[in-house]
């Protein structure tokens, strides 16, 4: 016999307030970034910056556009779609920062810096698998 085990979700106005939360810390994101204090104002940030930037900022605004999806209309498989989406585009930002690495650090920084990349990297494809599986899974029942 199988059983199904249902899990219940947090009631919509937390999960509204989550991704109000959300969608405002990629913005706020996004506004540091391009506009003040502006990426060039890290000092330990290359010029091969902009390399990375059309990812990063397309994994920001997709952050924002799923969670305002969210914040009025939130089913499962809606949610497990907008899952996927923002962790696919986490996980080709980060690999692209992995390639360009667009950091210029001293001593054993530039190793702790990749280590935790790929530790991005290995989360992003984990929640892309179980947002995809989450997705899917409904629709073979």
């Amino acid at each position: 016999m199988t059983t199904v085990r249902t899990v219940r979700r947090p009631p919509v106005g937390r999960r509204r307030a989550g991704y109000l939360v959300g969608a405002l810390v990629d913005g706020v994101l996004l506004w540091l970034i391009h506009v003040w204090p502006g990426w060039e104002a890290v000092p330990f940030l290359t010029d091969a910056t902009p390399q990375v930037l059309g990812l990063v900022d397309a994994t920001l605004v997709a952050g924002i556009v799923v969670a305002g999806v969210e914040l009025v209309w939130d089913p499962r498989r809606l949610v497990a779609l907008g899952e996927l989406v923002t962790s696919a585009l986490g996980l080709a930002a980060t690999v692209r920062v992995l390639q360009v690495f667009p950091f210029d650090l001293e001593g054993a920084w530039p190793a702790v810096v990749r280590v935790v990349l790929w530790i991005g990297v290995v989360g992003a494809a984990i929640g892309a698998l179980v947002a995809l599986v989450r997705l899917v899974r409904p629709a073979a029942r």
